[in-house]
């Protein structure tokens, strides 16, 4: 399972959002650069931004989110207001790793399986579930599809994985987000990645043996401190299997 140790970026600072409210962001005064390096250099092979500004449609953090592509020293999965082809190009032509999209999705599908196509793992389908809905224009819309609905609908596109986002749990509602996650998980064969299930290492080891649950976005918690990131990426590796033993 890979760890995406992530930072959302608003106004150029490191945050974290509670059920994505942007009135009341949790500021962490780090440096996003070196906090970047500092993923890297703990043994992370990807890390994921999320411009929130973007996200929001209230300007961006372009220039910092080039900054920390330059120096991160591993893949960047970024997030963040792509609505059209042309952010999706421009940001794979600076560097980006993957690319996430939401609300382009809803609105124009066929525009999301002709980049899958076209940019093959480097696409990846935000799905933000919100009262058994999925959720748009940076969790501010509730679309007519249903989770389970909408992620069919892409079974045929060649994405690198799907965000699974439970925007109703509560911070320590760990369990629901868990089962919300493992229930779409068991619906796609596309590669799912977790967000907001981990506040501590246990629940690392519990994703670990949820079915097609490759990969978990850690945020709050690292940068809380209430999960080490060399530690989550030590329980996240596979484990061998055993050989048995030939005279």
């Amino acid at each position: 399972m890979i760890i995406y140790p992530t930072l959302e970026l608003h106004n150029g600072k490191c945050v974290s959002l509670t059920r994505g409210r942007l009135e009341e962001p949790v500021i962490w005064h780090v440096d996003p650069v070196e906090t970047a390096r500092g993923f890297a250099a703990a043994g992370a092979e990807w890390m994921h931004v999320t411009d929130i500004n973007a996200l929001a449609g209230d300007g961006d953090n372009a220039e910092l989110l080039e900054d920390i592509i330059r120096a991160a020293g591993i893949p960047v999965q970024l997030g963040g207001g792509f609505r059209s082809r042309d952010a999706v190009e421009r940001w794979i032509d600076k560097g980006a790793g993957r690319i996430v999209v939401g609300t382009m999705a809803a609105h124009d599908p066929d525009l999301l399986r002709e980049l899958a196509k076209f940019y093959p793992d480097q696409i990846v389908l935000a799905v933000d579930v919100f009262h058994g809905a999925v959720m748009t224009e940076g969790w501010k819309s509730q679309s007519a599809f249903t989770p389970e609905d909408y992620i069919k609908a892409f079974d045929d596109a060649p994405l690198a994985g799907i965000i699974v986002t439970d925007v109703d749990a509560d911070i320590e509602d760990t369990d629901g987000s868990l089962g919300v996650i493992t229930h779409l998980a068991a619906q796609t064969h596309h590669p799912v990645i977790a967000r907001g299930t981990v506040r501590s290492t246990d629940d690392v080891s519990r994703l670990k043996y949820v079915p097609n649950v490759a990969g978990t976005l850690i945020g709050r918690a690292l940068l809380s401190r209430d999960v080490d990131l060399q530690e989550a990426l030590a329980l996240a590796q596979a484990e061998p299997e055993p050989t048995a033993e030939f005279q």
